[in-house]
């Protein structure tokens, strides 16, 4: 395993050491112990999640608030996502910013998302099988998200604004300057 620190402090691509042979490979997707000691966090993960979807589906940009935040490592067991996470710590000198990883299938690559962060994904390939770990359990009253397509982000999600298919509730989702003002007035 080895940990890359993306341009967003404690946001880490992690690149899974995999093994081949004739039979096919073998790779170790999660030790804890490794884990903290490459990036310096202990995390207890509780609850894991899986999604299919076609390609041009977008979920997100998603976050849960307060006490029912959420650290996710995320991967891609079939297909390939183009995987984001936007900082939204008050105060952080990255503010508002965004990296974008491709995930697939093939590269045996994670993305760490740490608490404070947005995260969303498109599918780039025909269909995609996305997991993720997260370290507090899903509160639905807690949910928030920003609108997938927010200017002063300025994600390119690798897909043509006809083919990106959303939910009903993420059209409604605010932008960053729409959110960063309601959390002005809390």
């Amino acid at each position: 395993m080895k940990v890359e620190q993306t341009a967003l402090e404690g946001c880490f691509i992690i690149h899974d050491t995999v093994f081949p042979d004739s039979r096919g490979y073998f790779f170790e997707s999660f030790n804890q112990q490794k884990f903290a000691d490459l990036t310096g966090h202990t995390i207890p993960f509780v609850q894991d999640n899986q999604s299919h979807s076609s390609r041009g589906v977008l979920r997100g940009l998603h976050f849960q608030k307060g006490d029912a935040a959420q650290s996710k490592l995320v991967r891609v067991l079939k297909g390939k996502v183009l995987d984001v996470a936007v900082d939204l710590r008050p105060g952080s000198a990255t503010f508002g910013k965004h990296v974008a990883v491709e995930l697939s299938e093939d590269s045996h690559t994670q993305l760490f998302v740490p608490r404070g962060f947005a995260h969303g994904f498109a599918v780039l390939s025909a269909e995609a099988t996305f997991f993720y770990k997260c370290d507090n359990f899903y509160n639905k009253p807690a949910e928030g998200g920003i609108i997938y397509n927010d200017a002063s982000i300025n994600i390119n999600w690798q897909l043509a604004q006809d083919e990106i298919l959303l939910s009903d509730k993420d059209l409604l989702l605010p932008t960053l300057k729409e959110y960063s003002a309601s959390m002005a007035n809390a």
